[in-house]
């Protein structure tokens, strides 16, 4: 039976065609992916000293941990993001005003990296502390019996052995990291999502743009995905099969 009208493909060739949108949504989804990137990797670090102090630290330590974890997760992620883009922006000026240096304009990318690594730190801690709560007690008695300092232990035995447990959390934040990027439309950053908005109100082809904004998502899933599965198959070397 022939097709009613063009496939999803064709749509989104004539997006990328159209002249001047195609590589204006090109350099949005650019910016979606370093936004993404950034605000993973912030959000890994914080997740990682955030996952040790819950388990090691000290009770000051634990319940601030606490606090953080409980209201980043409490609080929808739209509103979050508007807090911290427009008040962390003012506070940090603020803070230099008091030291007697005048304000600075926080690029749009730097913001929107804190943003993002922020909210993936709460996620983050919550997923690594877990996985290390799995490595059996016993590998890590071993090493403190074979006399390991701290720092060693941590890249020799708790981290290897914590991988496993951990990549399938990570790689649903990594995911949710891509889609956060889109909230940033709300205070004005070109990522892909409002750029597509811009040449959709502009050409007035809705369905054209926001199907090849789609397929970009689409494929940076579909190629995360590819990725994923070769880290955690590494990770995993050793570990029983499963059906």
């Amino acid at each position: 039976m022939a097709a009613d009208g063009p496939s999803l493909i064709n749509w989104s060739l004539l997006a990328f065609s159209s002249p001047g949108w195609g590589g204006v949504l090109l350099a949005g989804f650019v910016n979606s992916i370093q936004i993404a990137v950034g605000g993973y990797s912030l959000g890994l670090l914080l997740g990682v000293g955030g996952a040790f102090g819950k388990l090691y630290g000290g009770p000051v330590t634990r319940d601030l941990l606490e606090i953080y974890t409980t209201l980043v997760r409490a609080v929808p992620e739209l509103v979050l993001i508007l807090l911290l883009y427009y008040a962390g922006t003012d506070g940090v000026n603020q803070l230099l005003a008091l030291v007697g240096y005048g304000p600075i304009d926080i690029s749009g990318l730097a913001a929107g990296i804190f943003v993002i690594g922020v909210v993936q730190g709460a996620y983050s801690t919550e997923v690594l502390r877990g996985a290390i709560k799995a490595v059996p007690a016993g590998q890590i008695e071993a090493a403190r019996a074979y006399g390991m300092a701290p720092v060693k232990m941590l890249r020799r035995v708790t981290l290897p052995a914590m991988l496993p447990y951990a990549i399938p959390g990570l790689a649903n934040l990594w995911l949710i990291a891509t889609k956060d990027t889109a909230l940033l439309a709300v205070v004005g950053f070109s990522e892909l999502t409002l750029v597509t908005r811009q040449a959709a109100g502009t050409t007035k082809h809705y369905m054209l743009f926001f199907l090849a904004a789609g397929v970009l998502y689409l494929m940076l899933t579909l190629v995360s995905n590819a990725i994923i599965a070769l880290i955690e198959r590494r990770a995993r070397r050793g570990f029983p099969e499963v059906a």
